[in-house]
Order: C-alpha cells, then sequence, then structure tokens
C-alpha cells in the first residue's frame, strides 16, 4: 500500500511516540470514576426507595444497602488515599470498572436478576472500557460480565409484592433479556470502540499535522531572517574588507601588524561567502512570500531529487523551458510547500524510476499533478486514501522500509495542509477511468490532482510592491 510518513527524522520519531499504545493508556481519571459511581449510587437509593413505597415491593432493603455502602466506602477510600485528579492505569482502571461490575450484578441478584429493568446498566462498565482501554481489557471485562450475567439467570432473589404476589416471569423473557444483554455487549462495545478509535486517530493526526506545520513555518520565518541578516551585514563586511585591504598595503613595513590586517579581510571575505550560501541577498524579498509556481515546486521537490528517481517538471505536458504560457505566482506558505513535499516524496517513495510533476494553468484554475510510474494505490483503498491510519489485512511489513506502518500519516497531513488553502485534491491510477485529465499517458501510477481555483491567488501574480524591511 502507498503510505507516507513526514520525510523528516524528527517528524518520524514525534509521530512514532503519538502513535503507540502507551499514547491511550491512562486516559481515565479517577474523579471521573468517582463522580459516576456517586451518580450511580444516587440513582441506586431513588430506585430502591420508589420501589419499596411506591410500587410496595418487597426488598431486602438491609442488604441492598450493604451493597451499595460498598461503592461508597470505596469512592470515599479512592478519594482519600489517592489524588482524585490522577489518571488510573490500565490495571486500576479494569479492578474499578469489574468493581462496579461486581456491585450491580449483587444488587441485581437482591432484585430480581434479569427480570429486573435495571440490568441494562450492567452494559455501562463494558462501554466504558471499550471506548478509553485497550482490546485485552476490554475483552476481559466482557467476559466476566457474560459469566455474571450467565449466573445471575439461574441464581437471584425474586421480586414480590408486599401483599405475598411474586413476580415470575416465563424463562423466555429471562433468556431473551440475557441475549439482548449478550447482543448489548458486543454492539455497544463495538460501536464505541470503533468511533473510539477513529477520534483518537483523527486527533492524534491533526496534531501530527500541527506540528508539521509549525516546524514548517519556522523554517520559512528563519529563511527570511537569514536573507535579511545577511543584506544588513554586506555593508558592514564591504567596509571591514576595504579598511583591512587599506591597512595592509599601508603596513607593509611591519610584517606583523600586516599579516593580523591580512586576516581580518580574509575572514570578511569568508562571513560574506557563508552569509550568501545561507541565505538571498537582499532584504525581506517579497519572493519569500510568493514566486512563480515552477519555482515553488523545485523548492518543494529539492529534498528528493537525488534519491536515484528522476524528477520531470512539465507544463501542460511540455518541459518548464519549453513552454510559453506565462506562469502565475503561489505564496511560499508552509501549507503547500509542506504538502507538495509529501505529494512528491509519497511518488518518489513508490516509483520505479520516474516522476512527473505536471502544471496545468487556465484562466479560472492551477492544477499540479504528481504522477509516477509505480504500482499505484491498491483499488480497494483508492476511496479512503488520504484519511490517517489506514492499514490492510495480512499486510507485510516492508524490510526495507521499516517506519512505514500503514498509517497513511504523510498523505493525510498533506491533504489537510493543502485543503487549507482551499486547494482540491484528488487521487486516482493513471490506468483508470477516473484519473484526472487531462492525464499524463506515460504516468501508469499513482496521481494525484492539486487544484486551486485562481482567484485565490489573485493578489499573487503581480509583485509590484517594494520589498519590506526586516527588523531583527
Amino acid at each position: 500500500m502507498r503510505e507516507d510518513v513526514t520525510s523528516e527524522s524528527t517528524m518520524n520519531q514525534t509521530t512514532h511516540n503519538l502513535f503507540t499504545n502507551q499514547a491511550r493508556s491512562e486516559w481515565i481519571r479517577l474523579r471521573t470514576l468517582i463522580f459516576l459511581r456517586w451518580m450511580a449510587v444516587t440513582g441506586q437509593i431513588i430506585a430502591l426507595v420508589v420501589a419499596h413505597y411506591l410500587v410496595e415491593l418487597d426488598l431486602e432493603l438491609a442488604l441492598c444497602f450493604v451493597v451499595i455502602s460498598a461503592s461508597v466506602l470505596f469512592n470515599l477510600l479512592a478519594g482519600f488515599i489517592l489524588p482524585v485528579n490522577k489518571r488510573l492505569s490500565r490495571r486500576a482502571a479494569i479492578l474499578s470498572l469489574l468493581f462496579d461490575l461486581s456491585q450491580l450484578i449483587a444488587l441485581l441478584y437482591l432484585t430480581g436478576g434479569l427480570s429486573n429493568p435495571f440490568s441494562l446498566l450492567l452494559l455501562a462498565p463494558v462501554t466504558i472500557s471499550a471506548t478509553a482501554l485497550t482490546l485485552r481489557a476490554t475483552l476481559i471485562l466482557g467476559a466476566c460480565a457474560i459469566a455474571m450475567i450467565t449466573l445471575l439467570v439461574n441464581f437471584y432473589i425474586p421480586l414480590s409484592f408486599q401483599n405475598g404476589d411474586v413476580v415470575d416471569l416465563p424463562p423466555l423473557f429471562i433468556w431473551g433479556n440475557w441475549f439482548a444483554l449478550i447482543i448489548g455487549f458486543v454492539f455497544l462495545s463495538g460501536y464505541a470502540r470503533r468511533v473510539t478509535i477513529e477520534t483518537f486517530s483523527m486527533s492524534q493526526a491533526l496534531a501530527a499535522t500541527q506540528m508539521a506545520l509549525d516546524r514548517e513555518h519556522k523554517l520559512t520565518v528563519l529563511g527570511g531572517v537569514v536573507a535579511a541578516a545577511a543584506h544588513e551585514m554586506g555593508t558592514p563586511l564591504a567596509t571591514i574588507k576595504v579598511v583591512a585591504t587599506e591597512l595592509e598595503e599601508e603596513l607593509h613595513d611591519k610584517p606583523e601588524l600586516q599579516d593580523d590586517a591580512r586576516l581580518i579581510r580574509e575572514q570578511a571575505v569568508r562571513l560574506s561567502k557563508i552569509l550568501r550560501d545561507m541565505g538571498r541577498t537582499g532584504k525581506e524579498d517579497l519572493h519569500l512570500k510568493r514566486a512563480p509556481i515552477t519555482e515553488v515546486l523545485r523548492e518543494a521537490a529539492g529534498p528528493h531529487e537525488n534519491r536515484g528517481k528522476k524528477i520531470t517538471f512539465l507544463v501542460n505536458g511540455l518541459p518548464f523551458e519549453e513552454s510559453s504560457r506565462h506562469i502565475p505566482n503561489l505564496p511560499r506558505q508552509p501549507e503547500i510547500l509542506h504538502g507538495l513535499r509529501n505529494l512528491i516524496q509519497n511518488a518518489v517513495d513508490f516509483a520505479r524510476t520516474q516522476v512527473w510533476i505536471d502544471i496545468k494553468v487556465t484562466d479560472q484554475t492551477i492544477r499540479v499533478l504528481v504522477a509516477d510510474d509505480g504500482k499505484g494505490y491498491p483499488h480497494d483503498f483508492l476511496g479512503r486514501i488520504g484519511d490517517p491510519f489506514l492499514r490492510r489485512q495480512k499486510k507485510k511489513k516492508n524490510p526495507d522500509r521499516p517506519e512505514y506502518e500503514g498509517m497513511g500519516l504523510g498523505l493525510f497531513i498533506a491533504k489537510t495542509m493543502l485543503e487549507r488553502t482551499n486547494a482540491r485534491l484528488t487521487f486516482a491510477n493513471g490506468t483508470a477511468t477516473a484519473a484526472p485529465s487531462p492525464a499524463l499517458e506515460f504516468a501508469t501510477g499513482a496521481m494525484v490532482s492539486v487544484i486551486w481555483d485562481r482567484h485565490n491567488f489573485s493578489k499573487s501574480d503581480k509583485l509590484d510592491h517594494k520589498n519590506q524591511h526586516v527588523k531583527l
């Protein structure tokens, strides 16, 4: 499967830490469970009072209040021994939910078993486990719940009224309630877990996207600072070189001082060269903020041009040099640079020998097509490309690229960043009928089409402003 993580090693390390199981551990705060338990205790007391005094059921009130007192004592001890803002470990959370499950089972045993309509509350601990704990913890808690309700089918104190009438429900109703609870355990826990995993994955992917964007912002700002520093320091360095040269000529009769003057001139020349290499000459050039789309693409593809794959830049299917069409400007936004860089990296990673980057410009739109000659996207995943954490069943890990765990994080980051700039992305294979039109006939692998409405960048097409001063 074609999936990508960000190219920077620091980003790889960060995302690796984000998406481990450890990132989902210790989610539940003790305060949350204590609050829910107090709510349960309140509800249980109200239910017992109403059932005994209004419905006139003959209940074992003493034993019921002993069971409820166990929850009260548990809450008080937990609140005194541990700080309420403590996040429970996986084992502590399992034991806490198992206690709640056992307490509810004991209460149901005293109040009619599965004939008690409040037996549906047994779904709560398992659902909480599916939402916040691991699959193994949920399976353990679910197995315990199933075992307990199975015992509850045959072992319970029947409900009876205070006049002696016994509430005797048919076995079919009891077993039907048991079966409904089993289905509830499976369906609700599975549903809750699925939604939670997708929510967690999306939040983590968005966090990784924000980190990548912050890093790109810092690099962009750093480039402007370096360029400004190179310009502002140019004049003092030139003065130092001129003065050092004059001193070197005048001190011909003092060799030691002449050597010092020569050293000053050489070091000034060296520093000037370093500054030229680090940034562009000039003040905050507006080309640092916007540039022709061809140059933006070259900058985005720069880190991947020497990786053994040929990258060909085209305009309407022709090389840049042969195109006579006016090339519009694009903002050098971190979102655009990083998003395009990720798409190009993905193409280079999975191409056999070549990658093509084609620009099509019309009066209404700007389209960038990134294509390669690789195997393309798996057909069963085309509709979900761009979602984070796509995984294929029985997926074999590539030993040559162990960092590619099948997360799809890089494509998600690219898609999210480019869509922030109002771009529309289409993923397809070159041989598919859904391939972007016009497609490159010679590109048989994956294709990604990025389209912007040109009016979004109308202010960027002309550079009729004066360069701005940068205050350091």
